[in-house]
């Protein structure tokens, strides 16, 4: 699977990871809104890790977005009634240093 696929899955499919997250997060009343630019972001770091380490395909995205989102999901109480952007910022912030580093994306992700 490739960068174009995983955008597929993450945003076509009824109940999408991005769908899934986002009713998640809206229980703690925290909106949070995917740009198209940061679900390819997303795409193409799981994509990435995929090469660099153990190729699982579809089921990195879950992995990914686990990962991209921990720090919203433990402060969500906190954040309650704000709106979080999902854009190529706020990925390469969460997920940058794991994409990079080989050793790091095969132990966490």
């Amino acid at each position: 699977l490739g960068p174009d696929d995983f955008v597929r899955i993450l945003t076509e499919p009824d109940a999408s990871l991005t769908e899934q997250y986002a009713g998640l997060m809206a229980t703690e009343e925290v909106t949070l809104e995917f740009t198209r630019e940061g679900i390819n972001h997303i795409a193409q770091v799981a994509w990435q890790v995929n090469e660099q380490t153990e190729n699982i395909g579809a089921r990195r995205l879950h992995t990914v977005m686990e990962r991209l989102l921990e720090s919203i999901s433990f402060e969500a109480a906190d954040r309650s009634g704000h709106t979080v952007v999902i854009d190529p910022e706020y990925v390469d912030a969460n997920l940058s240093k794991l994409a990079e580093d080989e050793d790091l994306s095969r132990y966490i992700l």
